[in-house]
C-alpha cells in the first residue's frame, strides 16, 4: 500500500499511459501534475469529490473548458453526455461498492477526455471503476487512446449490469416460485425493492443510450478521434442490456399483479364465508329477539320446557336457511 503524502487534491489513482511502448504506469501517491503530462503520452486521473480542493485543482490542469470543469465537480444526479471542442464531458451511472461488498445502490461518474487525457471524479467508490482499474493493471498495453478508456468504463458498467441482471433474475424466480405454490404468501414486500431496483436501472440506462446516440450524432470535428466507432459499439452493447432489464420490469409487474389477484381472491373467500355465517345467524337472532320482547302472552313463557322450545326453533330455522341457500346454489 501506498503510504507517500498525497500532492493532488483528492488523488485516488492516476495512469499515465505510453501508446508507443504500450505500457501504463500508476503513478504513486507522491506524483505531481507535471508528471501526468509527460510528452507523447495521456493519463487517466481519478480523484475524490469529497476534496474540497479539487476544483481548484482542475483549475491548474491545462485543455479543460469551463464546462468540463463544471461537469467534473457537479453534484447532478442524473447521466449527461456532451460532445464539444474535441471534448467529451458529463456523468455515467454506475453502482456504488463498500469495503465488504458490490451493492446495487446508484452512485454517480463524472468525466472529462479529450486525446491527451481522461479525468473522472466521484463521491463514493464504484463498481465497474474498480474493475476498469483492475483490468488495466493486467493488460496495460490494450489502451492506446483516452477513448479507451472511457470505453471499458462503459462495458465494465454494461458487465455490472449483467450482474445486477442475473442477481434479480434469481430473486423473481424465488417469488414466483411462492406465489404460484398452494400456500398462500404474501410477497409484496419481498417484490417492492426488486421492482424498485429494476425500473431505477430501466430509466437510467434509456437516459444514457439516448445520450450516446445523441453524441455520436455531433459533428466529427466536435467529437474525440474514434468516438464515433466506439459509440455504435457501446450502444449496442447497452441496448442488449435494456431489453433484459425491461423483460424484468415486465415480470415483476405481471409477479405483482398475480399476487394482487390471489390476494383479492383470498379477501373474496374471507368475505364469502362472512356472508354465510351472517345468513347461519340471522334466523336465530330473530328467535332469540323474539323472545326477548317485553309483550305479554309469548308463546313458552309458561311451562318447565319453554328453553328448550326455543333452541328446537333456532336449530330448526338455521336448518331451514341452509336448505334455502342450497336451493339457490348459494352453497
Amino acid at each position: 500500500m501506498d503510504t507517500l503524502p498525497v500532492n493532488i487534491p483528492g488523488f485516488v489513482w492516476a495512469y499515465r499511459f505510453s501508446p508507443g511502448e504500450k505500457t501504463a504506469v500508476r503513478l504513486n501517491n507522491s506524483a505531481t501534475v507535471a508528471e501526468l503530462t509527460a510528452e507523447n503520452c495521456f493519463y487517466w486521473l481519478h480523484l475524490n469529490l469529497v476534496d474540497a480542493r479539487v476544483p481548484a485543482l482542475l483549475d491548474t490542469l491545462e485543455g479543460l473548458t469551463e464546462d468540463a470543469k463544471s461537469a467534473l465537480t457537479t453534484r447532478d444526479t442524473h447521466a449527461a453526455i456532451t460532445v464539444d471542442e474535441q471534448m467529451l464531458y458529463g456523468t455515467l451511472v454506475d453502482c456504488q461498492r463498500d469495503f465488504a461488498q458490490d451493492t446495487n445502490n446508484l452512485g454517480w461518474l463524472h468525466f472529462a477526455m479529450s486525446d491527451r487525457f481522461i479525468i473522472t471524479t466521484r463521491l463514493q467508490p464504484l463498481r465497474s471503476v474498480e474493475r476498469a482499474r483492475a483490468l488495466i493493471e493486467k493488460n496495460p498495453g490494450k489502451f492506446s487512446r483516452p477513448v479507451d478508456l472511457f470505453e471499458l468504463l462503459v462495458i465494465e458498467f454494461q458487465r455490472t449490469l449483467i450482474a445486477i441482471v442475473i442477481e434479480l433474475t434469481e430473486e423473481l424466480n424465488q417469488i414466483e416460485d411462492i406465489v404460484y405454490d398452494s400456500a398462500q404468501r404474501d410477497e409484496r414486500r419481498r417484490l417492492a425493492p426488486v421492482r424498485r431496483t429494476v425500473v431505477r436501472l430501466h430509466r437510467h440506462l434509456r437516459t444514457v443510450l439516448a445520450l450516446m446516440r445523441r453524441a455520436a450524432a455531433a459533428d466529427d470535428d466536435e467529437m474525440p478521434f474514434g468516438f464515433d466507432d466506439v459509440a455504435r459499439r457501446l450502444t449496442s452493447r447497452l441496448e442488449t442490456v435494456d431489453h433484459d432489464i425491461y423483460a424484468l420490469q415486465d415480470r415483476a409487474r405481471l409477479l405483482h399483479e398475480e399476487i394482487d389477484s390471489k390476494q383479492s381472491s383470498e379477501t373474496n373467500r374471507h368475505l364469502y364465508l362472512l356472508s354465510i355465517m351472517t345468513a347461519f345467524l340471522l334466523p336465530p337472532t330473530l328467535v332469540t329477539g323474539f323472545f326477548g320482547m317485553n309483550t305479554a302472552n309469548l308463546p313458552f313463557a309458561v311451562g318447565d320446557y319453554g328453553t328448550e322450545y326455543a333452541v328446537v326453533l333456532m336449530v330448526a330455522s338455521i336448518a331451514l336457511a341452509w336448505w334455502l341457500l342450497r336451493r339457490v346454489d348459494i352453497l
